[in-house]
């Protein structure tokens, strides 16, 4: 039966006409597919196109991969490597340096980047810094082991070299473990043999808190394609370079003339505004600035556009799937819903991905300034989840 707005589309026979030739293509035949369905490997089977679509994004954009933790690296006291395989060995969908994956655990999920190349897909490397009260972070660092099997979603991420717009000379300022993506950037140049130039101001507390602090030395003294400099802002009494802040000063000294080379920035919060400022204070354009995703605000009431006079200390109610519970105004709302044991998929956690897009029904919200909202979200009553922060009692259709 025809959709009843067909008609007002161009093309619309043409486009149905598509969808009637693939119905008939279903009637081929496949041996490899019958195989795959423990049927016997000769003789007529339809195939159905739809599945043979559908198992081919799932190979490349899975929503879940079942791994398994074949190796963990201590990295520094309170930082660990955890190398992730297929439990049969196979290859991981593809992935671009920068990108990361969502860790599903204990009724939740966090976005750790992925620090290994994307040459080699036989393993992830997910490099995790302890947070102090990090749910997530603290369960993986003390208990995760080789053998343990980790839950994750497949590779997503908008931070990541684009050739056609970033050129080949880059920048990236990194702070603490910020520094993740600019380690998969830098070993995937290697292994690729590109044509780029990478140099990385990598910020750290201390001296003991420089992570990858060997294979990046060694990086930079071997491959011309590649400098690093490090920036400590409490040295010890055998610290040889700079120390202090990434101010404007040293990126100067550092990186020199920035030239409209693309700016790579990630690390705490607080690096954002900072270097925000002392970039466009070298006269370098926002536009060839690119900033990492990295979580909800931790105070949204700092916000321009939080309601004056509004306790974020005080609780509302939040009705979704049928249950009502009670959560502070200064919560994200999905933080409140799964621990109501109410789970939307959710990937980012800062605003960027839109898989916990959800609806307000009744009542309000302030949306962060992080949320990436499409421009009919609002009117409509739609939302980022994981930075919304309900300002009254709120219905949502989850």
């Amino acid at each position: 039966m025809k959709h009843p707005l067909a008609a007002l589309f161009d093309g619309a026979e043409r486009i149905e006409g598509e969808i009637a030739s693939r119905k008939a293509a279903a009637h081929e035949t496949s041996s490899q597919e019958i195989a795959s369905h423990g049927g016997p490997a000769h003789g007529p089977r339809t195939v159905d196109p739809f599945l043979r679509t559908r198992r081919t994004t799932d190979a490349h954009h899975p929503e879940r991969l079942a791994l398994m933790v074949s190796e963990v690296v201590e990295e520094t006291s309170s930082t660990r490597t955890f190398r992730l395989r297929r439990p049969d060995g196979g290859d991981l969908p593809p992935f671009l340096a920068g990108q990361y994956v969502a860790v599903h655990a204990d009724g939740t999920s966090r976005p750790y980047a992925i620090s290994s190349s994307p040459a080699r897909l036989d393993h992830y490397d997910l490099t995790v810094r302890r947070v102090p009260g990090g749910r997530i972070s603290n369960h993986l660092v003390d208990s995760l082991a080789p053998g343990d099997p980790l839950t994750t979603s497949g590779p997503l991420g908008t931070f990541h070299h684009n050739p056609l717009f970033h050129g080949d000379d880059l920048v990236f300022l990194a702070g603490g473990s910020g520094v993740v993506p600019a380690m998969s950037m830098m070993r995937e140049i290697v292994d690729r043999a590109l044509a780029r130039r990478f140099h990385l101001l990598y910020g750290s507390r201390d001296p003991g808190d420089i992570l990858f602090r060997e294979e990046l030395d060694a990086l930079a003294a071997d491959d011309p394609r590649i400098r690093v400099d490090h920036v400590v802002q409490d040295p010890d009494t055998a610290w040889a370079g700079p120390t202090g802040l990434l101010t404007a000063g040293l990126i100067h000294a550092l990186a020199g003339p920035l030239d409209g080379r693309m700016v790579y920035v990630c690390g705490p919060q607080a690096l954002y505004p900072y270097a925000l400022d002392q970039l466009t204070g070298l006269g370098h354009p926002r536009r060839r600035i690119r900033f990492e995703a990295n979580g909800a605000p931790a105070d949204p009431t700092r916000q321009a556009h939080w309601p004056a006079g509004t306790d974020a200390a005080e609780e509302v109610s939040v009705t979704a799937r049928g249950a009502t519970f009670r959560t502070r105004r200064g919560r994200p709302l999905l933080d409140a819903l799964e621990d109501a044991g109410i789970r939307p998929e959710a990937a980012c956690r800062s605003g960027e991905c839109g898989l916990c897009r959800l609806r307000v029904v009744k009542g309000s919200v302030h949306n962060a300034e992080e949320a990436r909202l499409r421009l009919s979200d609002p009117p409509a009553g739609y939302t980022h989840s994981c930075v919304a922060y309900p300002l009254t009692d709120v219905e949502l259709d989850v």
